[in-house]
């Protein structure tokens, strides 16, 4: 049994990237409660993997906290796309990377208290560089960074991005490269 039953919702904001509605439930004690409910389209996560074992990662500026946070490289889902499409795509976009193997490694919701947004997850091997193409409105910077070194920038508080963190380990995890005997 679920805990609580929508009653109605009225959409308040239509974005190009997200939507925002107001939801009412009604709990299973009776009460009637007020959700803030924000819906996206989806995205792609992808975790760069070079042949050295290094991973690209981009150093974006982010307007919501304004600052700039290093991050996988990722991007929304356009209308109806495919996120195993929308992976290369977004790859080469921030990047320039283009892979020739894909693994997808699964997926996350990434705040479901008040976000519909799953985020496709991918590990892109045997890269070949090139130029990024990025859109008019993205301030991204590219960073190479050891296997290594990157999980120690997490422990030490310099990756702050929950999707970066949470496919990072996800990758590690697949490939071997984190100790599971924790």
């Amino acid at each position: 049994m679920q805990p609580e039953t929508p009653l109605n919702e009225q959409q308040i904001f239509q974005g190009k990237l997200v939507t925002l509605s107001l939801r009412q439930v009604q709990l299973a004690g009776g009460q009637t409660a007020q959700r803030e409910i924000v819906a996206t389209r989806g995205a792609v996560v992808i975790v760069p993997l070079t042949a050295n074992n290094e991973v690209r990662l981009v150093r974006q500026f982010r307007a919501g906290i304004e600052d700039w946070l290093l991050e996988l490289p990722a991007g929304s889902l356009e209308v109806g796309e495919d996120p195993d499409r929308a992976a290369p795509r977004e790859l080469l976009e921030e990047t320039g990377d283009q892979a020739a193997m894909w693994h997808k490694l699964g997926g996350f919701y990434a705040s479901p208290g008040i976000l519909t947004e799953y985020l496709h997850l991918y590990l892109a091997t045997d890269l070949t560089p090139g130029p990024n193409q990025l859109e008019f409105d993205e301030h991204i910077e590219l960073v190479t960074v050891p296997w290594a070194d990157v999980i120690t920038m997490i422990g030490q508080g310099k990756i702050k991005d929950a999707k970066t963190i949470a496919g990072l380990m996800l990758a590690g995890l697949h490939r071997g490269l984190i100790d599971q005997k924790g």
